[in-house]
């Protein structure tokens, strides 16, 4: 990228952060922003009264009813784009029209083809791109990638990553109605491929390196548009491991439980998540559980880092873009790292419909 692209921040002032989307990941890092030293948030965005006034109640000066208004009144140096994936790249390329950088929640894009055109917005504006890409931030994955570059179990032929929740439609019983956008694969890109296998697709390469996509299959357990399952057979080339990669919104995911699951068969023994986990996550997680579960009588605000294990990840990709901008320095998880995602996730979808398009053969039964 051209030097002066990151040759803005030359003091050590706070970075002036605003928020565009306040719903449940979006309050999540305008929490952490509000956390964090050096950083000012001093505006949000929702269409949601009730998102507006919860923004408020955390400690936000001014709120408006439209990003756009946001990004046109305010003075800022980075936006947060907490919005549904159709407005990603209209909230990109307004940022960039005022020279905002922008911090973008997952997936980028819907497409490829969408992120080329937010991408060519952010390189024509001189602005950075950063995305919430925010398992490789884990520490349980930052525990198996430290194991895995140590040799600690020699080389490894196959790999596993499981990633299983209940979004869009909640661990019953249902307070409110799921809203309409994740459910429709237009708005949203697609289905448990683009909410969370593009996650697993970024941790994978950043443990192996460069994917192929060699095979992959969608499934429907419930009766909604979009798949609710995927699952995709992966080859890493550079170190010559064959991967499956699970995903999935059929399964109900109650925290402190986390429904992520890696594992790495090397030649002398198995690296796992699961024995990366903090030792007090669950203690700490269930205290947190428990304290939320009370906000609800008193209506007070949930603690949205309970479990701080879980959540203190996006705080901590978050940071990493901002300390970038004051930097100089390119997001550690950039545009083009989102983009790979969707390509992934792309060639996954071809195989499987190609995949259902095909006649099945029945052999010939002789008599």
């Amino acid at each position: 990228m051209p030097s002066t692209l990151f040759g803005r921040w030359t003091d050590s002032s706070a970075l002036s952060l605003g928020v565009l989307g306040v719903g449940n990941i979006g309050m999540v890092h305008l929490k952490s922003a509000l956390a964090m030293p050096a950083v000012d948030v001093v505006a949000a965005a929702d269409t949601v009264p009730d998102n507006r006034a919860r923004a408020e109640r955390a400690g936000v000066a001014r709120t408006y009813d439209d990003y756009t208004t946001l990004l046109d009144a305010e003075d800022l140096d980075v936006a947060v784009v907490a919005l549904p994936p159709f407005l990603h790249a209209d909230a990109v390329e307004r940022a960039a029209e005022v020279g905002v950088d922008v911090f973008v929640e997952k997936p980028l894009a819907r497409s490829t083809d969408e992120a080329d055109e937010l991408l060519e917005a952010a390189r024509e504006a001189d602005i950075a791109v950063g995305v919430d890409h925010t398992l490789r931030y884990q520490p349980d994955m930052a525990g198996v990638k430290a194991d895995y570059d140590d040799g600690t179990v020699g080389h490894v032929p196959y790999a596993s990553i499981t990633r299983l929740n209940d979004h869009p439609l909640g661990r019953p019983p249902a307070d409110d109605a799921p809203p309409e956008w994740p459910l429709d694969p237009d708005a949203a890109g697609g289905g448990s491929l683009i909410e969370l296998g593009v996650h697993c697709f970024d941790v994978l390469e950043w443990l192996f390196g460069d994917l192929e996509v060699r095979d992959a299959t969608m499934g429907q357990s419930l009766d909604i548009p979009a798949e609710d399952a995927a699952t995709v057979l992966l080859q890493a080339p550079e170190t010559g491991t064959t991967i499956t990669l699970h995903c999935g919104t059929y399964q109900w995911e109650q925290l402190p439980e986390v429904n992520t699951r890696l594992r790495l068969e090397g030649i002398t023994g198995t690296i796992s998540n699961q024995d990366h986990l903090p030792e007090n996550f669950y203690a700490s997680a269930a205290t947190a559980a428990l304290s939320n579960v009370a906000s609800r009588f008193t209506n007070s605000e949930p603690d949205v880092f309970g479990p701080t294990f879980y959540l203190q990840a996006h705080y901590d990709a978050l940071e990493d873009f901002c300390d970038a901008i004051r930097e100089g320095a390119t997001p550690p998880v950039d545009g083009a790292d989102g983009r790979r995602t969707l390509e992934l996730a792309e060639t996954a979808y071809e195989l499987a419909e190609t995949a259902d398009s095909e006649p099945l053969e029945i052999p010939e039964v002789m008599s």
